[in-house]
């Protein structure tokens, strides 16, 4: 397993649980926004065929790198490109992802042709008014676009305790958070799209969020704790949300 964080390997987990009960004998998975391809490379190991799609030349040149399965294979594409091949799948995964976009919902008219009827879809996002996007995200998204002083001290300070721009699960150039969820809002945007969210899952506490990261990155009984008081803890205090949309009835 190539992930290292306890919520990243939570978030897998979920993944993992998903795919084994509803995907049937043989179907493939799509992995939409794959980045480096972590998630698709951890479900080839476990036997899954996997197509990777992501726009980032550098992030599918990282995936294919890695990639020793044979029942993996990644490609540069853009969703809605998948809607001409006319290919439909069982399970598409998109995780990490609607955040990204300036127009989720034109994603999710792609997934929803691109998927079948009895198919799922695998969302995951951060929780737009969880600990990191209220402490670190959004205050960090408005010093950038300051560029002051006060943001270059704070990309000095970043550089020493070895925080890089990157996340474990993509080096693509522009990770900036355009869209925050709340638990109504990804139920709003789903059913606009024409899918209901089934289920519903947390990841974390604040284990990302500095302070708190500096100590949790060392000690991963920490994570392993703050995972744990996540499901204890109401929805809006997750760090995030993991889910399973289903198609609505025509």
């Amino acid at each position: 397993m190539e992930f290292e964080r306890i919520a990243d390997i939570k978030r897998l987990n979920f993944i993992i649980e998903q795919l084994k009960k509803s995907l049937p004998p043989g179907a493939e998975v799509l992995d939409v926004g794959c980045g480096n391809g972590v998630i698709s490379r951890s479900l080839g190991e476990l036997g899954f065929t996997v197509k990777g799609i992501d726009v980032s030349d550098k992030a599918i040149a990282k995936a294919k790198a890695l990639n020793t399965f044979p029942n993996v294979r990644f490609e540069v594409r853009s969703a809605e490109e998948l809607v001409a091949d006319g290919h439909r799948y069982f399970a598409v995964i998109c995780s990490e992802v609607l955040e990204h976009l300036s127009d989720p919902g034109r994603l999710l008219e792609v997934l929803h042709e691109s998927l079948e009827d009895r198919g799922i879809l695998i969302v995951t996002v951060p929780n737009g008014r969880g600990p990191r996007e209220l402490l670190v995200t959004r205050p960090f998204i408005n010093l950038q676009k300051r560029n002051n002083w006060v943001w270059k001290i704070v990309m000095r300070m970043k550089s020493a305790f070895g925080y890089k721009g990157t996340t474990a699960q993509s080096d693509a150039e522009d990770l900036t958070h355009i869209q925050f969820f709340t638990k109504d809002s990804l139920q709003r945007l789903a059913c606009k799209n024409n899918f209901n969210i089934v289920q519903f899952g947390k990841t974390n506490f604040i284990e990302d969020v500095f302070p708190f990261s500096f100590f949790t990155k060392k000690f991963k009984i920490l994570q392993r704790l703050d995972c744990s008081i996540a499901e204890r803890l109401p929805y809006p205090l997750t760090g995030g949300f993991v889910t399973v949309w289903e198609k609505m009835p025509e």
